[in-house]
């Protein structure tokens, strides 16, 4: 087979179908990417049984064939090829030519045959939401993750989605992370995807401009609205995000998620009204104090219209204060440094509303307005 394409397209997708390629594995060919060629277009393909990435560029040509090259020796010689346009030409004993200006590499393939099938869904339905949003979404929850492999399910991301409702939930038995938005579908489900693969498709999906329309909104139908969605396709063990031009399958993680619901309080004896990166801040000054070796708590007092924020280590001592609306009993609290930086960071609001009902019990972190997110911590008991 023989094909002519441009060569930054070529690389861009070999760096994008790449991210699905393992560095080693018992399977050879999964160590490279399948290329098929059809005519005008050529297919790549990345996946490590886990996840898959799959796109297709223009190239010109009138053949066809498909065969397998290893990943990393096909990308580095693309990057390094001098010219903007190449030939890539394949023989009947798999040996590959890639030709551009007076470079000339030849390296071999294997058969296409040895590469598994990439997984497909079939559904006509899908579930649309606008690539900022979902990105937004990924991005300030996936700090909640479990690392911790005891509870499996727990290392991915719940979307539950119901009444219109799209909720986007991580947690790690320290520490929840919601992320709410509107959704136009209709559809009850819930599924919870590896975090893994939430962190491969937030690279691929775009910012986008946040004036665009939510997805409730089926008035706007322009090409360009089209062109920023991500189109979501799932069954009972697989999922697939299709996003400008990029298929990215993976495997749903099996069990029960956490009951999240139940372990939001219901009530509060203390609301505080303070300024996120006032308060964000002040715990990064207290943060240069605390490392592996000299772990402690962060000491936040809400009372009398102040935040007093205090830490001791061997490194050496803080004391803070920062302005604070506190409506209710006065509470002293401890805090996982990182934990609340990680809350904090997410929080895209200018202030922020923490709800606490006692020292011992978890601390909820909502905007002042609306529900878009919430996180909850569970605070660190404080020596007297």
């Amino acid at each position: 087979m023989e094909f002519i394409c441009n060569k930054n397209k070529l690389h861009e997708a070999i760096i994008n179908v790449s991210k699905a390629v393992p560095v080693k594995s018992n399977i050879a060919a999964l160590e490279g990417i399948k290329l098929k060629l059809s005519e005008n277009k050529l297919e790549l393909i990345g996946y490590d049984l886990e996840l898959g990435i799959k796109t297709a560029i223009d190239v010109n040509s009138d053949d066809s064939g498909e065969l397998v090259v290893n990943a990393r020796l096909f990308s580095e010689i693309i990057r390094r090829m001098s010219s903007d346009e190449l030939k890539i030409t394949v023989d009947e004993k798999l040996n590959v030519n890639i030709l551009g200006n007076n470079t000339t590499y030849d390296i071999s393939a294997i058969s296409a045959a040895e590469y598994p099938d990439f997984p497909s869904i079939n559904s006509d339905n899908s579930i649309d939401v606008p690539q900022h949003i979902l990105k937004n979404m990924i991005e300030h929850t996936n700090h909640a993750v479990s690392v911790n492999d005891n509870k499996p399910i727990l290392t991915g991301e719940l979307f539950d989605i119901e009444d219109r409702i799209f909720r986007m939930v991580a947690i790690d038995g320290f520490r929840l992370a919601i992320r709410t938005e509107g959704i136009g579908t209709d559809e009850k489900v819930n599924f919870v995807v590896p975090s893994k693969t939430l962190n491969e498709i937030s690279k691929l999906l775009s910012k986008g401009d946040s004036s665009k329309p939510s997805p409730e909104d089926n008035s706007q139908d322009s090409s360009e609205n089209k062109e920023e969605i991500c189109h979501i396709f799932t069954n009972s063990k697989n999922i697939i995000f299709e996003i400008s031009g990029y298929y990215v399958v993976s495997r749903l993680l099996e069990g029960e998620f956490h009951n999240y619901k139940a372990s939001i309080p219901s009530d509060f004896k203390t609301e505080v009204i303070i300024k996120t990166r006032e308060f964000y801040d002040s715990i990064e000054r207290c943060s240069l104090l605390i490392n592996e070796k000299n772990k402690c708590p962060v000491r936040c007092v809400f009372e009398d219209g102040s935040l007093r924020i205090d830490c001791k280590t061997s490194i050496g001592k803080i004391n803070d204060s920062i302005p604070a609306e506190v409506n209710g009993e006065a509470i002293e609290i401890g805090f996982n440094n990182k934990f609340l930086l990680d809350a904090l960071k997410a929080c895209e609001t200018d202030k922020i509303k923490i709800q606490l009902m006692a020292a011992n019990k978890p601390v909820r972190i909502v905007p002042t307005n609306g529900d878009s997110f919430m996180y909850l911590l569970m605070p660190i008991q404080l020596r007297k």
